[in-house]
């Protein structure tokens, strides 16, 4: 069961992340927009693109699962965070649909980081143990 839960968050989180790639390297006009008004166009669109693009190949790779959803739990803290301090839940009239993704991401992200955990401790352990 543990299996299935993990698997099931992993995949959504990365079909959001991956689904949203298309807007941020074809710098669709909401992408813009949004990343302007954070001061950051274009290197944070294109940057933040390239870590969900690595987070979400990661979230689908059992070995590093774990560390896909760290990163994608350390981008959705700030878009969650860029939502509620400077772009507001509804961003260009879309009904909190961004926000809702974000904080969906960022949840299935925290429920794969939870259950696979040990995965990261095995790496921790075996690195520390080479030096």
């Amino acid at each position: 069961m543990k299996n299935i839960i993990s698997w099931t968050a992993q995949i959504v989180a990365a079909i959001i992340l991956l689904q949203t790639l298309w807007f941020k390297f074809t710098g669709a006009e909401e992408s813009v927009y949004i990343f302007s008004k954070l001061g950051v166009e274009p290197y944070g669109r294109i940057g933040s693109g390239v870590i969900e693009l690595i987070a979400g190949i990661l979230l689908l790779t059992p070995r590093y699962n774990w560390l896909g959803a760290l990163i994608g739990l350390g981008t959705m803290a700030g878009a969650v965070v860029s939502h509620l301090t400077v772009l507001g839940i509804d961003v260009l009239g879309d009904g909190g649909q961004l926000f809702g993704l974000a904080i969906i991401t960022f949840v299935s992200c925290g429920v794969v980081l939870f259950l696979n955990w040990q995965k990261a401790l095995y790496l921790v352990k075996n690195l520390t143990a080479q030096t």
